[in-house]
C-alpha cells in the first residue's frame, strides 16, 4: 500500500479486529449513551434544518480519529465534522498517505429523532483506491465489512447481492430533493417510469448495505462527500454490485464526479438506472 510501512494485507490481517473494536467503542461510549437522550444544546444545524450535528457526531469522530491513526501511524483522517470545521482537511483524500474516511453518525437526522436507522462508517483508502470498509449500525446490531478482493460480509456471512428477480419493479432509493440542483432534479425524473419504484433515501450507509444484501436494487445520490459513500461503495462492489456516475464512469472518492450517480446490486441494474438518469438529464 505504501513504501514506508506494512502492506495493506499485512495491516488488515493484524488490525482488522482492532478497527472493529474502535468502532464498537466509539458507539458504546459516545453514541449510544446519547441515543434518545439528547439535550437541546447537544444538537446544532450546519447548512440547514436537514443538516444536523450532535455532540455524539463530534465526540465519536474525535475518538475514532485518535484510535485509527494510532493503529496505522502515518495515516490521516478525513471526517465529516473535521471537514465542516476546516474544509481544507478534505484535500488529504487526494494525498499520498493512507486515509481513513469517517462518518461518525451517518443518518444524524434519524439519530436525533430516535430512529435506529443510523450507522457509523469507516473506510480505508490509499491514493483514491478503497481498500477496506466497516459499516456498523449499533441499535440494529449489524456490522458489515469489506476488504478489496476478499468479499463483503454481514455478521460473518458472505454478501452476494445477485440480480433482481425478473418481472418486478426495481426499487431505487433516491436523494432528498433538498440536496439536489435543478439539473439533478431533471435527471431524477427519469426514474418516474414504468418498471422503477423510487423511494426516499434514509441513511446512506444502510442503503448501501441494503443493496449489498440484495434487499434494495439501487441507490441514486446527488452529492459526493466521501464519508457518505466510501464504505458503502466498497461493500456493494465486493458483494458483486456496480456504480456509475452520470457520464458512465465509476464513482471516484477523490471527487470530480458527474452527478447524480447510482450504485446497484449488479452491473445490468446500474446500467439501466444510469441510462434513465442520463436520458432525462
Amino acid at each position: 500500500m505504501m513504501d514506508y510501512m506494512e502492506t495493506t494485507d499485512e495491516f488488515l490481517a493484524r488490525h482488522a479486529s482492532d478497527v472493529v473494536e474502535a468502532v464498537h467503542k466509539a458507539a458504546a461510549t459516545e453514541i449510544l449513551p446519547r441515543f434518545r437522550r439528547l439535550a437541546e444544546d447537544e444538537v446544532d444545524q450546519k447548512s440547514g434544518p436537514h443538516d444536523l450535528v450532535t455532540d455524539a457526531d463530534r465526540l465519536a469522530e474525535k475518538f475514532l480519529t485518535e484510535a485509527l491513526v494510532a493503529l496505522l501511524p502515518g495515516s490521516v483522517v478525513v471526517g465529516e465534522e473535521a471537514v465542516h470545521a476546516d474544509p481544507a482537511t478534505y484535500e488529504a483524500i487526494q494525498g499520498d498517505a493512507p486515509v481513513w474516511i469517517v462518518d461518525p453518525v451517518d443518518g444524524t437526522r434519524q439519530f436525533v429523532h430516535g430512529d435506529p436507522g443510523f450507522c457509523t462508517l469507516v473506510a480505508l483508502a490509499h491514493r483514491g483506491v478503497l481498500l477496506a470498509s466497516w459499516t456498523y449500525a449499533p441499535v440494529l446490531d449489524q456490522l458489515a465489512t469489506a476488504v478489496r478482493g476478499q468479499g463483503a460480509f454481514l455478521g460473518g456471512e458472505r454478501l452476494l447481492a445477485g440480480p433482481p428477480a425478473p418481472g418486478r419493479d426495481l426499487v431505487v432509493a433516491t436523494s432528498h430533493p433538498d440536496y439536489t440542483t435543478d439539473e439533478q432534479k431533471r435527471a431524477l425524473l427519469g426514474l418516474r417510469t414504468d418498471g422503477i419504484a423510487p423511494r426516499p433515501c434514509g441513511s446512506a450507509g444502510l442503503e448501501y448495505l441494503a443493496v449489498a444484501r440484495g434487499a434494495l436494487d439501487a441507490t441514486v445520490f446527488s452529492w459526493e462527500a466521501a464519508w457518505d459513500h466510501a464504505a458503502g461503495l466498497l461493500l456493494v462492489e465486493e458483494a458483486g454490485g456496480a456504480h456509475l456516475t452520470l457520464t458512465g464512469e465509476p464513482f471516484r472518492v477523490t471527487g470530480g464526479n458527474a452527478l447524480p450517480f447510482t450504485a446497484a446490486r449488479d452491473a445490468a441494474t446500474a446500467r439501466r438506472v444510469h441510462e434513465l438518469l442520463r436520458a432525462a438529464g
